[in-house]
């Protein structure tokens, strides 16, 4: 399963920006979806999280901040961020995990997209 991943771009500090990421194709269940950032000189850190049964957990640094969501009819998981950051600068990474419609697990990572929070 192919992801892709895309929404970035530059936010002045307070602004929102959402981001997408679509899978290339249906998707029978999903265990879990999540968001990952890297910034330079760091490591990749888990932003947020949303499980097949709904459970939601997001990274302290942005609690309240950001949302995750799907849509399933369109195989896609969504990362709203509002009241951005400069601290939230960094390129931002899907990873979904879960079973095709032919029945075969997979976890697959999306491409990066580069979020910049600057004014």
């Amino acid at each position: 399963v192919r992801l892709q991943a895309c929404g970035g771009g530059l936010v002045q500090p307070g602004g929102c920006l959402r981001l997408s990421c679509a899978a290339s194709e249906s998707i029978f269940s999903i265990n879990a979806m999540r968001w990952y950032r890297q910034a330079p000189g760091k490591q990749r850190e888990l932003v947020a999280a949303l499980t097949g049964g709904g459970y939601t957990n997001y990274a302290d640094s942005v609690k309240g901040r950001f949302t995750i969501s799907r849509d399933n009819h369109k195989n896609t998981v969504y990362l709203q961020m509002n009241v951005l950051k400069p601290d939230d600068t960094a390129v931002y990474y899907c990873n979904v995990a879960g079973v095709t419609r032919d029945f075969k697990g997979f976890t697959s990572w999306g491409q990066g997209t580069q979020l910049t929070v600057s004014s």
